[in-house]
């Protein structure tokens, strides 16, 4: 398959190609916005790094270490949110982000695919330094409850590594 040109303009990565839509359709990365394909950040990092996709800034190739700069200036979480995506993709899951909901992705089970399925997990990503108060949790949680997904924290430590806490509601 020949690579994927996508532009990235502002805060927004996009391509109109077939490769793109035909991506998209086989393997859900993006999402369609009018005729374009439309990239999530980690999305396009994830397929940059697979060789898939390269992104341009006003007709010049970015580099991989252009473009995380400019995605690191976008979002300042960008580094630990890539981590997260990168891992659950990798493991087969489709991630999709969870702007709406207030988190950071949702995530679907093998083999389902929006909008056919609901997502199985709203994923909220953050560094092991980080403190989390009973506030924050709670309110992560009713996130999750009020959507009908469990919730699902990935602590990223200092080498990468992640663990996943999932939370769920149970009815004695």
């Amino acid at each position: 398959m020949k690579k994927i040109q996508a532009y990235i303009t502002g805060e927004i990565i996009s391509s109109n190609s077939t490769e793109a839509h035909s991506l998209y359709e086989k393997s859900c990365f993006g999402e369609p916005v009018g005729d374009k394909i439309q990239y999530a950040p980690s999305e396009a990092m994830f397929l940059v790094e697979k060789g898939k996709i390269e992104i341009f800034s006003r007709n010049q190739k970015l580099t991989k270490q252009e473009l995380i700069l400019k995605l690191r200036r976008i979002d300042k979480r960008f580094q630990i949110k890539y981590a997260v995506f990168k891992d659950l993709r990798e493991k087969g899951y489709i991630v999709k982000t969870a702007l709406k909901f207030g988190a950071d992705f949702r995530v679907y089970d093998k083999g389902a695919r929006p909008g056919t399925k609901h997502a199985r997990w709203i994923v909220f990503a953050e560094h092991e330094s980080k403190r989390l108060t009973w506030h924050e949790f709670s309110a992560k949680n009713r996130v999750a409850h009020s959507t009908r997904k469990n919730l699902l924290l990935a602590i990223v430590d200092d080498e990468g590594d992640i663990i996943y806490y999932e939370v769920s509601w149970v009815k004695p």
